[in-house]
């Protein structure tokens, strides 16, 4: 059998472009504005900000293509187009608010790790008395 006319086969060559692009598009975006936050948290110390970054970005890449091969599997009977985009669609959708769940997952620790930073922060800051004015 020529496995071009394989259904199975059509399917896994459109859904793994999909999900590498999808996944590398959302990796690329999220971790070059995350450097920003990144900065600000080990208040511009560059080397472990790129640093921390590239880990976060390399265990977001582990998650999202492992659970997107995880769910490769075609688990329905695949005669014609119209099945293949049946089969393919909660796939797709699926994996892609999974990346959007991970996404605000990321985000989520960027506020809170900026957040930190800047009470840490305030809490090292010296505290300046004016003379003549009362102490609050």
């Amino acid at each position: 059998m020529n496995p071009l006319s394989d259904f199975y086969f059509i399917g896994y060559c459109i859904y793994l472009p999909i999900m590498l692009i999808l996944t590398w598009y959302v990796a690329r975006t999220l971790f070059r504005n995350g450097k920003t936050f990144m900065l600000d948290i080990f208040h511009n110390k560059e080397d472990i900000a790129n640093a921390t970054n590239k880990l976060f970005k390399t265990g977001f890449y582990l998650l999202n293509l492992g659970f997107g091969l995880m769910i490769l599997e075609i688990n329905r009977h695949v005669e014609n187009t119209r099945d293949m985009i049946e089969a393919l669609s909660p796939k797709i959708g699926g994996f892609s608010i999974y990346l959007g769940i991970m996404l605000f997952f990321n985000l989520y620790f960027f506020f809170r790790g900026r957040k930190a930073s800047r009470r840490k922060q305030q809490a090292t800051l010296p505290v300046i008395e004016a003379p003549g004015l009362p102490k609050v």
